[in-house]
């Protein structure tokens, strides 16, 4: 394995790959390790160990507690917690997936980073910890003798730094000795002028072979989409968990923040994840999405049916935090609508054209805040019902969607969404009763927070008129 690249993907996880792993830390003369758990908001929890430790122990024990943090890093006040985890904040066991191990290229020494999975005492699994989540949901697709593939496209801003959270954020001033003011959506030169981050950004992907695709500039002032090559939806969750780390590390080189909030300023669009959708049947290699004479399938039409059957009841898990929903305006750029259709920006589910052998289906509603391996399974899972129960679409949408209005509206708040994840008895059960119970709790306790934060536009509307 040559230096810098993580280990080998397509080993089993079992002893030999830690003897491979161990192999890879020589190669690479690593001194450090971290070891790193997603919670269910996508923070990186763990703790970072001297390699002769990780050599020795070969995982950790870290509280159950920390993967239902909320993203305050409080713990859900809510009485309905003790019906899904102990309340004795009992341990769980961490092990080191092998196959994740990438360098930490902005470390002094050489360090590596690696994920963790979570389990029990008995040696079950966590169910609620997020990569868990999406290996059961792409369990049920292997039973079927399915394998999904996925590309994600995540939209952030470049900000100027903001140490003050009353303040608005502001574009960066960079190259030219200005901020951008004015849309430069695929501005070639509007990228360049960002040339000495993107250089130092696309140096860290690689040496954590990250497999980035293109880079392109958005439509908001400082916004910008990186695009990943498709593959195996765990991979590419943990790319996405990688590559957060490293864009937020290479803005603050540049004395800049990058954020990947999905409403980080008013009056500019707002950033999502779009995530590219296909299946591949197992035993042919082939995409099932089309037939033999290169038409659309029923697979595809049912699975573009479950998600337009399912995605408001996800929306909590797509749209996470108060903010999210900010983006999910009319008008915005961003869908609020379920509608499908080919080649249409106006509908949340759009079909790209392609050949049959790439036919795909493209889910435009999730928010660059949401957590991959969380968002990745509840898509992929809306996609399963629709094909295991043969859920028709609604007729494609060959117009503007925001013009006609929507057969089908996602809802307006996190609180809203919340309550609609309850009414989707299919999926709690295919992502697991304790997970949406804790990730409710979790979602709830965050929303409560924010109810108690008096806004500007509520002073300066409100004290002197009502």
């Amino acid at each position: 394995m040559a230096a810098g690249n993580n280990a080998s993907g397509t080993q089993e996880r079992g002893h030999w790959a830690f003897t491979d792993l161990e192999r890879w830390m020589n190669v690479n003369r690593i001194t450090e390790v971290e070891c790193l758990v997603p919670d269910l908001t996508g923070v990186a929890r763990g703790k970072i160990l001297p390699r002769d430790k990780f050599t020795e122990d070969r995982g950790m024990r870290l509280p159950e507690s920390i993967i239902g943090l909320t993203v305050t890093g409080n713990w859900p006040d809510d009485a309905r917690l003790t019906d899904f985890i102990a309340d004795t904040d009992r341990d769980m066991t961490l092990v080191p997936d092998p196959a994740t191990v990438r360098l930490v290229p902005w470390a002094a020494d050489p360090t590596a980073q690696v994920l963790h999975d979570c389990f029990f005492k008995d040696g079950r699994p966590v169910d609620y910890a997020p990569r868990t989540v999406l290996k059961n949901v792409l369990q049920l697709y292997a039973a079927q003798g399915w394998a999904p593939v996925v590309a994600p496209e995540i939209e952030f801003y470049l900000v100027a730094r903001n140490n003050d959270p009353d303040q608005p954020l502001r574009p960066p001033v960079w190259r030219s000795g200005r901020a951008e003011t004015s849309r430069q959506h695929y501005s070639i030169d509007a990228v360049n002028d960002f040339d000495p981050v993107f250089e130092d950004l696309y140096d860290y992907c690689g040496a954590m072979d990250l497999d980035i695709d293109t880079l392109i500039h958005e439509m908001g002032a400082g916004q910008m989409e990186i695009n990943f090559l498709h593959g195996d939806p765990l991979e590419l969750a943990d790319k996405v968990f990688f590559f957060k780390r490293a864009l937020r590390e290479t803005a603050l080189r540049h004395d800049m923040f990058a954020t990947f909030m999905a409403k980080p300023m008013a009056g500019e669009p707002g950033s999502a994840m779009h995530l590219h959708q296909s299946v591949v049947g197992v035993k042919t290699g082939r995409n099932i999405f089309s037939n033999d004479d290169g038409t659309a399938s029923e697979a595809f039409l049912h699975y573009i049916g479950g998600l337009q059957k399912f995605v408001p009841h996800v929306m909590a898990l797509f749209a996470p935090y108060v903010n999210s929903y900010r983006r999910l305006v009319s008008g915005s750029a961003a869908p609020t609508n379920v509608e499908w259709g080919h080649d249409n920006r106006t509908v949340g589910l759009r079909v790209p054209h392609a050949n049959a052998e790439n036919r795909r289906v493209e889910n435009r509603v999730i928010g660059a805040d949401a957590n991959p391996y969380v968002a990745f399974a509840a898509s992929l899972a809306c996609g399963y019902i629709g094909m295991l129960k043969h859920v028709d679409p609604l007729p494609e949408m060959h117009d503007n969607a925001e013009k006609r209005g929507s057969a089908i509206a996602l809802p307006q708040s996190l609180s809203e969404s919340v309550r609609m994840l309850d009414d989707a008895p299919d999926i709690e059960h295919l992502l697991g009763t304790r997970f949406c119970g804790i990730y409710k709790a979790v979602k709830l306790s965050e929303f409560g927070e924010f109810m108690k934060v008096i806004s500007p536009w509520e002073r300066e509307h409100l004290l002197l008129h009502v």
